[in-house]
């Protein structure tokens, strides 16, 4: 039962963790072509 447990937590962390980097990894690619706009304005 607790070793379930463990395991449910461990793969819950695992999941939350990947999400976050595609999430930080998004809003680079966003500001990254914000400034690629920005330099093509000007």
């Amino acid at each position: 039962m607790l070793r379930k447990f463990v395991l449910v937590l461990a793969t819950g962390g695992l999941v939350l963790g990947c999400a976050a980097c595609n999430t930080v990894r998004g809003v680079g690619q966003d500001l990254e072509s914000a400034a690629n706009t920005v330099d093509k304005a000007t």
